[in-house]
């Protein structure tokens, strides 16, 4: 089984922007510096099939190429975010696969979450309805979250008879919001709803849904505004520190902090303050 379609291969191939990339199984935009990637199934509450898997993995793998995007937004169309894999087009099939070909089923949906973490912008995800299964991992692998308070999020891989080890959930999932918390989400699978994950800390903020997907929007202009080769370091240190000690860790931010010394979004706000000027950076 493939899951690489031959449309897509052309984003490994390094590109410098993405502004007139047309993508097939999801909605896909750039504007201003902000990618929107919107998982549009409304019909079907925004399931994720194989090829919308492997469309996003080669979009956040072309992301760390991508000049003309300095941060994401997805979130899904009408009123849920997403239900997760496909019943119909991805768990039927995967009942009559054989041991190697669920492996590469499973390894390529890691992928996903292994290039959302890898690449350099910062993504927002935008929560609504429901965010289950799968979706429930798009939401945990985006770098901030903001939700409604109807939303229903869940990792219900038990509630399917699997473990809730998938996408990376043991690893990410406490990091957020506590093992006991994250135990009881993964060994349950039960829904918490968007106040719940705004006290747990799942969520940053809770938003009325007819204006989710704007402040969504703004909270990307903001990071668009700021210093955009800053907030790769940033997210790149946040990634790598989990595996360091303490001292490991603030030898890594020594030697992270002195390249954004040297770049010229620093001496720009050297300069603004100086001047008694709001800073302009470019991203250099």
């Amino acid at each position: 089984m493939r899951y690489l379609p031959g449309e897509n291969r052309r984003l490994h191939g390094a590109p410098t922007t993405l502004a007139d990339y047309e993508a097939r199984h999801v909605l896909f935009e750039v504007a201003d510096g902000i990618a929107t990637l919107t998982l549009n199934r409304p019909d079907r509450k925004n399931p994720l099939t194989f090829d919308s898997y492997a469309e996003l993995r080669d979009l956040f793998l072309a992301l760390a190429y991508a000049e003309d995007v300095h941060a994401v937004v997805i979130h899904g169309a009408g009123d849920n975010f997403c239900s997760g894999g496909d019943v119909h087009e991805i768990i039927g099939p995967l009942t009559k696969l054989d041991m190697p070909s669920l492996l590469a089923f499973t390894r390529m949906t890691g992928d996903v979450v292994k290039a959302m973490r890898a690449c350099p912008q910062p993504i927002i995800a935008a929560v609504d309805g429901v965010c289950a299964g799968a979706g429930a991992i798009l939401a945990l692998a985006s770098d901030m979250r903001l939700a409604t308070a109807r939303s229903k999020t869940a990792f219900l891989f038990t509630r399917v008879g699997l473990a809730g080890c998938d996408m990376g959930a043991c690893a990410l999932l406490p990091r957020v919001i506590g093992q006991g918390r994250a135990s009881e989400l993964l060994y349950t699978g039960r829904s918490f709803t968007g106040d719940e994950g705004e006290r747990w800390g799942f969520f940053n903020r809770l938003c009325e849904p007819d204006v989710l997907r704007d402040d969504a929007l703004r909270l990307a202009k903001d990071l668009v505004a700021g210093p955009t080769f800053a907030h790769g370091m940033t997210k790149r240190m946040l990634q790598q520190e989990w595996n360091m000690g303490v001292s490991e860790a603030i030898e890594a931010e020594a030697q992270a902090q002195a390249i954004c010394m040297a770049t010229n979004d620093f001496h720009r706000a050297y300069h603004a303050f100086v001047g008694k000027q709001r800073p302009v950076f470019e991203g250099d």
